[in-house]
């Protein structure tokens, strides 16, 4: 069966446009990953710095980083991601440059705060390269910039602010509606002619497993978004409108085909877990569904890193290497769908949500405020994020882009 999400009204977010804010820069925000074998362990003790790992159970991840010469492709793609939104920025008349920093590894945000400092810049719009609503994908990146407006003495100089998650916007999602249906075409002709999609294929959405603590809490806590919180929820209602899309929007055939494409199964499913096995994580597991597919009759499946700005070590090795190996030994038929990388959509979103706010910085008093486009009923998300909004599980530190705590 295919998954939904039912939105209870009072737990939507209101719309809540800034004040006017004169924006002298754009500060992309990336987690980081090691460029060589040398870099493997120090990256990996960034990461997980502070919660007493020794280096030879990293070494048990850092395996993954050797398979591919100790280079994540993490860096080269916010490279190119930068270049993109600069060449975008300038193709629409907006004179912002566009810094880069990351959270685990060079080039740091520290460097790039005392980069943009060093050329002027005061007021910061930040966009992170995460999509969706937790503590590791939204928060923690607030309270690292914070601190590196701390570590750089720039707290009292400089603001930064952020764009709004953008699970939802038509940037983010067009790239995986596009991907989804290409993806079942690839598939049914691996099928044959003989394929029926409702009945022999199912689209797996995959992304980052959290553990269950830190999902409930994800989100603003007066959200009541089910069990499993606003993380789940938001990757539900995507896929959802990207389901609905691909049938509404298919162009591979008439009749049948299309009837098809609208019925293909889905569900979400997580991947990437981490820590102790007696902590309890978001499930199913990739692996686990492939299999639990594969017995009750699945011929094929279209695996979607939803949870996935780029194709980083987690899309690599734990969908391109671990379930593509699990698919094969289950006798499955697996198609593994792009991120959006750089595509012109995602692209073209990201200078959008940039607009947002500048629109907002230039309408006149009393003016209405600029069009926030989301496709799901859960958005458009807050542009600040809200009190107590996907909680540190150790305790709160200061964070930029929030209203406190």
């Amino acid at each position: 069966m295919s998954e939904t999400t039912e939105v209870r009204p009072e737990t939507l977010p209101e719309r809540d446009p800034q004040p006017p804010v004169a924006y002298d820069a754009v500060l992309l925000v990336g987690f980081g990953g090691p460029e060589g074998q040398d870099d493997v362990i120090p990256y990996l003790r960034n990461v997980t710095r502070g919660r007493g790992i020794p280096d030879e159970r990293l070494e048990e991840v850092a395996h993954h980083y050797r398979h591919f010469g100790g280079v994540s492709p993490i860096n080269d793609q916010n490279r190119a991601l930068r270049a993109a939104m600069t060449a975008e920025l300038e193709a629409r008349g907006l004179d912002l440059p566009v810094y880069w920093g990351n959270r685990n590894w060079d080039p740091y945000l520290r460097d790039a705060l005392r980069e943009a400092h060093a050329a002027g810049h005061r007021r910061l719009l930040a966009v992170v390269t995460s999509a969706y609503s937790s503590y590791s994908s939204c928060r923690q990146y607030r309270e690292d910039l914070a601190g590196a407006l701390e570590e750089t003495g720039l707290a009292g100089e400089m603001t930064i602010d952020k764009v709004r998650q953008y699970f939802d916007h038509p940037g983010f999602v067009t790239p995986f509606v596009d991907a989804v249906r290409d993806g079942l075409v690839r598939v049914r002709e691996r099928l044959g002619a003989d394929a029926d999609l409702a009945r022999d294929a199912h689209v797996l959405f995959a992304t980052h497993s959290i553990p269950t603590s830190t999902a409930v809490t994800s989100g603003p806590p007066q959200a009541e978004m089910g069990a499993e919180g606003t993380y789940a929820a938001q990757h539900r209602a995507v896929a959802d409108v990207v389901m609905a899309s691909v049938g509404a929007a298919a162009d591979v055939g008439s009749g049948p085909a299309d009837a098809q494409l609208s019925s293909v199964p889905w569900s979400l499913v997580y991947q990437s877990r981490s820590g102790a096995p007696s902590t309890p994580w978001l499930e199913p597991d990739i692996n686990d569904a492939i299999t639990e597919l594969a017995g009750s009759g699945t011929r094929a499946v279209v695996i979607v890193p939803l949870g996935f700005v780029s194709d980083h070590m987690e899309v690599m090795w734990d969908l391109d290497e671990e379930a593509m190996e699990t698919a094969r030994d289950a006798g499955v038929i697996a198609e593994r769908v792009p991120t959006p990388g750089v595509h012109p959509e995602f692209v073209r979103g990201l200078i959008d949500l940039v607009e947002e706010r500048l629109a907002s910085a230039s309408r006149p008093e009393g003016g209405e405020p600029a069009p926030r486009p989301a496709l799901t009923p859960l958005g458009p998300w807050y542009d600040v994020c809200r009190p107590g909004c996907c909680a540190n599980p150790r305790g709160p530190r200061p964070a930029v882009a929030g209203l406190a705590p």
